[in-house]
């Protein structure tokens, strides 16, 4: 096998893995709009999960956007790729050139305008603040959105317990939520003496934490689609040699 044949298999096997992830995706997401009431009886049925996973079929919409994207791209490589068309492996590299161009934008945008980030952070914290002293515990949705992440983040508010203090909430209950308090009544004082961080520190030090890996997996994705764009510009000139 020469050198052309070998980065066709490539090209062709690797597309192929993005086509039935994406095949998957698609399905699941179509599956979790238009079977809503069976995964919601089926959420119901786990303990703690009422009330709380409805807004997870939101989820949908997102995963059949992922899904129909990496079908496509799947698609043009795998196609491109085997049937030698220059069309369809020019597309397949302006698709991933955009992506890439996007990711290293918001890159750029982020380390440069980083003073913003936080100032607009800020004011994002003043809106949850807002928002967890008028809806929680009235609001089934921001109600669930708020267990969610504190029980998945370990964590108490947006900045701390004393988000809650004069909210809805508390003063309808006289307690905090049991997530502000080492497995105790959870009123004022225990919500105090705890150590339960709030839920922006603790996301800053889960990514602080875990900032190797993340990096690493930005630069390993970074990767690929140097090379998926290198063989598929390379294909795309082979197959013009031939045709001249």
């Amino acid at each position: 096998m020469g050198c052309f044949g070998f980065l066709k298999t490539m090209m062709f096997l690797f597309n192929g893995i993005i086509f039935l992830a994406g095949a998957a995706i698609l399905g699941v997401g179509i599956w979790v709009k238009v079977d809503s009431g069976s995964i919601l009886n089926f959420l119901q049925n786990i303990p703690g999960a009422s009330g709380q996973l409805g807004q997870l079929l939101n989820v949908g919409y997102l995963l059949i956007a992922v899904g129909a994207v990496l079908l496509v791209l799947g698609f043009l490589g795998c196609c491109g790729a085997i049937r030698e068309s220059r069309c369809m492996l020019m597309l397949f590299f302006i698709i991933i050139l955009i992506v890439f161009i996007a990711e290293v934008a918001g890159a750029i945008v982020l380390l440069v305008f980083k003073p913003l980030a936080a100032t607009l952070i800020k004011q994002l914290g003043d809106e949850a603040v807002k928002s967890i002293r008028k809806d929680y515990g009235k609001n089934p949705d921001v109600t669930g959105i708020w267990n969610t992440t504190m029980k998945g983040l370990k964590c108490c508010g947006f900045n701390n317990y004393t988000d809650f203090t004069n909210s809805t909430f508390v003063n309808e209950t006289k307690n905090y939520p049991f997530q502000c308090c080492n497995g105790v009544t959870c009123n004022e004082a225990a919500a105090r003496n705890s150590t339960i961080p709030g839920c922006f520190p603790a996301l800053n030090k889960l990514v602080d934490d875990n900032a190797v890996i993340i990096i690493a997996v930005a630069l390993g994705i970074a990767v690929l689609e140097l090379a998926a764009m290198v063989v598929s510009m390379t294909l795309y000139c082979k197959i013009g040699s031939k045709i001249d």
